[in-house]
């Protein structure tokens, strides 16, 4: 492993300190040049560019909601505002507000300091380095006694010491003076801070009248039938949600999924309960050098590999449950028409320049190589698999022609240098415009903050022209004159699918693209698309001067990691949208650990255990657990008849902490922080779990005092209460467990999301039979997983044709335990033993012969695939 940085950067203090502290080897690439820090792992096949992740990873750091609470508040909060401190003191220009901001946060961790997981010692300790040796703030040691006394010890450990050293090679202070005024500012709005939320000793007084005032009216309003198409309404808020459109060039795996159409959907199922009036449009990106590049691997023309991989990608997206209300494609008469039409304007307003080209030429091919079609060694850091347009390892954009020692991609020979004439966008002169733009935007909008960290960078470096032509035949075609054997390149035509797939889906398409007096935009993306939808597509649309709608609120992830390494469709790591579907596990449990998991602020990692961890806990013990026992005890006590209530004052407090992380959610949802979301919509179960254990209905019903029977039936329906609440929360996340839940509750439909809490299951309503909502998932099927989707998709059987070791004597055991099971199941059965009762040691067998199956070396979802076509065949 090595980690490259710039010399005297203190961010870099985190991983160095954290490999010290973990007695690993660390190999320091220390540069003079302004490089963006990188943990480079296992021959480069991990690249960690957020330092707390790469501390994290270091460190064998254990995810938490608390744990990442703490480190996102670190990241977003504490870092940044030590950043300006240290910098406008250094400039003698100290932030009145900044410090301010910065002493509540100070007062943050000087009141959480005993409580915080030890392995975020590291990572604040650093953090607080610059502030300590800048001395740029005295009220530290005064006003901070805990926080001082903590850095001082650990500051005296060897460790600490060693990593210091390592980092800045000489006196810290004067090395840090240097450097730190010149990394780039962090991105930071005082209005929009937060710090973690505290544990409070429960509601005021207030806040529990309140909730108990809203329990007790009507219940809420039901969700208007949702009509085809959808158009947007002056009356309402009109929601506009596109995510980023799916190369065409492979089957998309879970960092693809949940860096964009998996969020979208999220919000739009949100957006939907909230009453606002949404529209979610996406469709495969099927233009460009991917797809040429694609078809010559597979043997095949362009039109049949966009064919072949737009019905894969709607199928998986199918699978998963994501709810478009139009998933399109590029690859239309419309696409052609208004790209050719926006081009003209653009054209027309003076916004295109003609330039001649540098370009490589393979002799071989006969052809001018596109980006995608050229790989070698890159200029500025030395990686040797640098593509033709960016640099995986530094990150930085390059021209084809900086290569060194450039290759051909399709038939490995050394192209030559020629021109060619193309077309540039001229976005230097539109930088004012997109500027103003952005600004209003940036106020009020909501944009993830490495949306606006890559887009300010970029107008800080300087808007260039860019080129928007292709030497190409794949592609939407250029209509002026002089350039009509070329096509637009992919990233100036690809956002504009947005618009020609809405328009494939309704002829009144302009009411939405044209309207941005009515339509907010939101967009949904993964960190290495946001310029082209921050810059160059709104300078397009800028640069057209037609009233187009905008980008107003731009979500954009950072990257999920694979175990130890990263996802990647061109080598073929990781999991992809297939393979979820062949483990038998239901789309909605791989719904909801993606999104447990959304690298929001800083990347994160997909765990074999850590996903079997979440399911067996979050899912199964805490979730699940809670709804099943509060509607069978009503199943089995109240004939499925919700009781008579008395609320007590104790019941009035439970009231108040749900609606307070009711509220909490909404609030998050609406900023789209999505994992924020299921946080609190877990907590309102452990709520409910631990009402019914302080409580315990069980005992009180058994009681021969009349009042402990009532309060029995107060406590269980006001838990079926809280599950009701649960199932709607739970809607966008898991669409059908939500609808298991509304069969459970004797639902007909979903109703609109307030941030109230009221008693929709009056007493005298039926309920349906409750049955187990989760199955456990056992670490021998995780084990088998992490086998089978080890290496890379060429290493591995296609079409989920799995090679499963067998393991005689395993099969011999799990073969007995699936014959005593099956005897269990059908001694109940036989019995006529009640349903839930059965359907839990129904999910007990079906989970025992899966495992004899990949004992026997037989894969579960090849031997589920025979079974149905068996059945068909019987028909």
């Amino acid at each position: 492993m090595f980690l490259r940085f710039s010399k005297g950067d203190p961010g870099a203090l985190k991983p160095v300190l954290a490999a010290e502290l973990a007695s690993k080897s660390l190999q320091l690439d220390s540069l003079e040049a302004n490089f963006r820090p990188a943990l480079l792992c296992d021959g480069a096949d991990l690249e960690l560019f957020s330092m707390n992740a790469a501390s994290c990873y270091l460190l064998g750091a254990k995810s938490s909601p608390e744990f990442d609470r703490w480190l996102e508040w670190e990241a977003t909060e504490l870092s940044p505002l030590i950043h300006l401190h240290v910098v406008s003191c250094l400039n003698k220009k100290e932030d009145a507000a900044v410090k301010a901001k910065l002493l509540d946060c100070l007062t943050q961790m000087e009141n959480s300091l005993i409580t915080l997981d030890q392995s975020l010692h590291p990572v604040l300790w650093c953090t607080l380095f610059s502030l300590v040796t800048s001395k740029s703030l005295p009220e530290l040691e005064t006003s901070f006694v805990k926080v001082s006394k903590w850095y001082k010890e650990l500051a005296a450990r060897k460790e600490y010491v060693k990593a210091v050293r390592d980092v800045f090679t000489s006196d810290p202070l004067s090395v840090l003076k240097a450097t730190i005024v010149k990394l780039p500012l962090p991105d930071y709005c005082l209005s929009n801070a937060s710090t973690p939320e505290p544990v409070v000793s429960g509601p005021a007084a207030g806040d529990i009248e309140a909730a108990y005032r809203t329990w007790c009216t009507e219940g809420q309003r039901p969700l208007s039938p949702r009509q085809h198409p959808v158009l947007p309404d002056a009356s309402r808020r009109n929601v506009l949600i596109t995510s980023a459109l799916p190369y065409v060039n492979n089957v998309p795996h879970l960092g693809n999924i949940i860096g964009c159409v998996l969020s979208a959907d999220v919000f739009s199922r949100f957006c939907r309960l909230r009453g606002y009036n949404s529209l979610y449009i996406c469709g495969t990106d099927e233009y460009g050098t991917a797809t040429e590049t694609k078809a010559v691997q597979e043997g095949l023309t362009p039109e049949e590999i966009c064919e072949k991989y737009y019905r894969l990608h709607s199928d998986i997206y199918k699978w998963f449950n994501i709810d478009f209300d139009h998933f399109g494609r590029t690859t239309t008469s419309h696409q052609t028409k208004i790209s050719q039409d926006i081009f003209w304007k653009v054209y027309k307003n003076g916004y295109i320049s003609k330039d001649s080209v540098e370009q490589l030429r393979c002799e071989k091919c006969e052809r001018f190589l596109a980006d995608r079609f050229v790989e070698g060694t890159c200029p500025l850091c030395g990686y040797e698999d640098a593509r033709g347009d960016q640099c995986d390892k530094c990150g930085k954009l390059i021209n084809a022609v900086e290569l060194i020692n450039p290759k051909c991609k399709l038939c490995k020979s050394s192209p030559v240098v020629k021109s060619s004439n193309h077309l540039f966008l001229d976005l230097s002169t539109l930088t004012d415009k997109l500027s103003e733009y952005l600004a209003v935007e940036w106020e009020r909008g909501t944009w993830s903050h490495n949306a606006k960290v890559i887009t300010k960078a970029w107008l800080r470096d300087g808007l260039k022209p860019r080129c928007i032509t292709r030497d190409l035949k794949w592609g939407t075609p250029v209509p002026l004159e002089g350039f009509t054997d070329k096509v637009f390149y992919v990233w100036f035509d690809a956002p504009i699918g947005y618009i020609s797939i809405t328009a494939n889906y309704t002829d009144q398409w302009e009411k939405w693209w044209k309207n941005p007096q009515q339509v907010e935009t939101y967009n949904f993306m993964a960190k290495d698309n946001v310029p082209f939808h921050s810059v160059v597509f709104p300078c397009t649309q800028l640069g057209a001067d037609d009233n187009y709608s905008i980008v107003n609120h731009l979500c954009a992830t950072e990257y999920l990691n694979y175990e130890n390494d990263k996802f990647s469709k061109s080598r073929g790591v990781g999991v992809f949208g297939n393979d979820a579907q062949s483990t038998g596990i239901p789309a909605d449990i791989w719904r909801f650990y993606l999104l447990y998991m959304r690298p929001e602020s800083q990347d994160s990692t997909f765990s074999w255990d850590d996903f079997l961890l979440k399911n067996n806990s979050e899912l199964l013990s805490n979730l699940g657990n809670f709804v099943n026992r509060a509607l069978k005890f009503i199943a089995d006590f109240y004939g499925g008849v919700i009781p008579e209530m008395e609320v007590t004052e104790e019941d009035k407090v439970l009231l108040a902490q749900v609606t307070a992380e009711l509220e909490s959610y909404v609030d998050k949802l609406e900023v789209a922080q999505l994992r924020d979301g299921i946080w609190h919509m877990l907590s309102i179960s452990r709520l409910g779990n631990q009402y019914l254990q302080s409580t315990m209905p069980w005992k009180l019903y058994k009681s021969a005092d009349a009042a402990d029977k009532a309060r029995a039936a107060s406590v269980v329906g006001i838990a079926a209460n809280i599950a009701c609440l649960l199932s709607l929360l739970i809607h966008p996340y898991m669409p059908e467990v939500s609808q298991t839940m509304r069969d459970q509750l004797n639902i007909q439909s979903l109703w609109q999301l307030e941030k109230t809490f009221t008693c929709n299951l009056k007493p005298g309503h039926k309920i349906g039979k409750p049955s187990p909502l989760f199955a456990k998932i056992e670490p021998e099927l995780i084990s088998e997983l992490k086998k089978r989707f080890s290496g890379t998709q060429a290493t591995r059987e296609t079409d989920s044709q799995v090679k499963v070791t067998a393991d005689p004597a395993e099969a011999k055991r799990l073969a007995a335990e699936v014959e005593s099971q099956a005897s269990k199941v059908r001694e109940l059965k036989a019995s006529k033993a009640e349903k839930s009762k059965v359907d839990e040691e129904v999910v007990l067998l079906l989970q025992l012969k899966k495992q004899l199956l990949l004992a026997e070396g037989k894969d579960p979802s090849e031997q589920s695939k025979k079974s149905s076509s068996g059945k068909k065949k019987k028909k």
